[in-house]
């Protein structure tokens, strides 16, 4: 298994928990403490539409339920 170098560096976490990295071509990455699940990539532009998507399903399950 190989080191990842981009996501240990601090430079790619913003405030400490949002991890944004141009140079990572991962959409979804494992957070700072992989026991606490995982966060998407906010510099790669698939990732806030899959943001928006899951908001978007939130959204429509509370209205028409």
């Amino acid at each position: 298994m190989s080191k990842d170098f981009f996501h240990e560096d601090p430079e790619n976490w913003k405030w400490g928990i949002l991890y944004f990295n141009k140079k990572d071509h991962r959409i979804i990455v494992p957070k700072r403490n992989p026991i606490m699940g995982w966060t998407f990539n906010f510099a790669h532009p698939a990732g806030y539409i899959f943001l928006i998507l899951i908001l978007l399903l939130i959204v429509f399950q509370s209205i028409y339920s």
